[in-house]
């Protein structure tokens, strides 16, 4: 595993985590637009993949968040406060309009979804990173069971996200 990227703001995670995936988009949106816009984004496909996905936890005995609360996020409301929520992810660290670090754990993996951006203007960069690190054998057949799903999800979410409040 690497431990340095282009993204220095989560090269202390890498010797530790199992999987990185990094999505990358454009759009004239702020990071608090982006975040508010990709994690309050929640069509009935992904609360029923989210339902699947609670299913085959329970199956497997795995203790696991929810589905994410269906309440629009809004960009004056993405904190960057460590330890304050954004959807049922914990706030870890972030810096205003540079990238923001959250973190999920459950019994069998530990999760991160960082955002960056440049911050260029009027079109910014934003990378949406996934970092995952598996606890126990169980994380590691979750995660390639539902992995491809994962992959729509993000790259969904990140797409919504440069467009939820592109039309200010």
């Amino acid at each position: 595993m690497p431990t340095r990227t282009d993204l220095p703001e989560i090269d202390d995670l890498l010797p530790v985590v199992d999987v990185v995936d990094v999505k990358t988009v454009r759009g004239a949106v702020s990071l608090r637009e982006f975040t508010a816009g990709a994690l309050g984004y929640s069509p009935l496909w992904i609360k029923g993949l989210f339902a699947v996905r609670m299913a085959v936890a329970q199956v497997l005995r795995l203790e696991t968040t929810g589905i994410p609360e269906s309440r629009r996020l809004r960009p004056e409301t993405v904190s960057f406060t460590p330890g304050d929520l954004a959807s049922f992810f914990t706030v870890e660290r972030g810096a205003e309009d540079h990238y923001l670090l959250l973190k999920v754990t459950d019994n069998h993996l530990i999760a991160y979804l960082a955002i960056i951006t440049d911050n260029a203007q009027p079109v910014s960069e934003f990378k949406v990173v996934t970092l995952v690190r598996y606890l126990r054998s169980a994380g590691r057949f979750y995660y390639k069971l539902i992995e491809p799903f994962h992959h729509l999800v993000v790259r969904s979410m990140a797409n919504a996200g440069v467009r939820s409040f592109a039309s200010r």
